[in-house]
């Protein structure tokens, strides 16, 4: 059996790591990508990857926390990531959210703008959250000419799925595809090298 690779959990809200992490690579878990949400925990998953070789950093600021700060914060952030370049594998979480805010939907992609120039200045991909938000979020990666894109957890139509697939852009596949027909089609109509697995942990859970 060959290794897995989880391109997207949330470690901060799970207690016991080192157990969890342990446990992941008896089941063959070789590497487990934490996503950063916020400043906080950007620098939380900088210093457990220092010691936990199977875990990767990927730092970004999730679109609805990224919201709470002001474009000076964002800016401070952005430079903190730059500075620790060689230690992150991708930029994420980032992205749109038009179901937890409807409201600020420019504000939002403006600061998505800002994450997706900087993952093409490090060329580092970029994992992007896009709830109810999938269209517009296709419309500014193209815009601004982004290859090394991650699509996480998408809901999108079939039609943006076929135009990520042929944009070259990669998938995550969560655990509920075990029940998720919309998941299963994604898969059947999307080349397998443009497929990752994800948890999304703790959520997602296919039961």
């Amino acid at each position: 059996m060959g290794m897995f690779i989880d391109v997207h959990c949330h470690l901060e809200m799970l207690k016991d790591l080192d157990k969890i992490i342990k446990e992941d690579v008896k089941k063959d878990v070789g590497i487990i990508v934490w996503n950063g949400v916020n400043r906080e925990v950007n620098r939380q998953i900088l210093e457990f990857c220092f010691e936990h070789k199977e875990v990767r950093a990927a730092l970004g600021i999730y679109p609805i926390d990224a919201l709470k700060l002001s474009d000076e914060e964002i800016d401070e952030e952005i430079e903190f990531i730059k500075e620790n370049k060689k230690r992150i594998v991708a930029i994420g979480e980032v992205g749109l959210d038009y179901k937890e805010d409807l409201k600020q939907k420019e504000r939002q992609k403006e600061i998505f703008r800002k994450f997706i120039k900087l993952a093409i200045e490090l060329n580092k991909p970029i994992i992007v959250h896009s709830r109810k938000a999938e269209e517009d979020a296709v419309k500014i990666l193209e815009k601004m000419k982004a290859k090394k894109v991650i699509v996480h957890c998408f809901m999108g139509n079939f039609s943006l799925v076929d135009r990520i697939s042929n944009n070259g852009w990669t998938f995550t596949i969560p655990g509920i595809i075990k029940n998720s027909e919309h998941f299963q089609e994604i898969v059947k109509r999307t080349n397998i090298g443009q497929i990752l697995c994800e948890t999304d942990s703790p959520f997602l859970h296919p039961d």
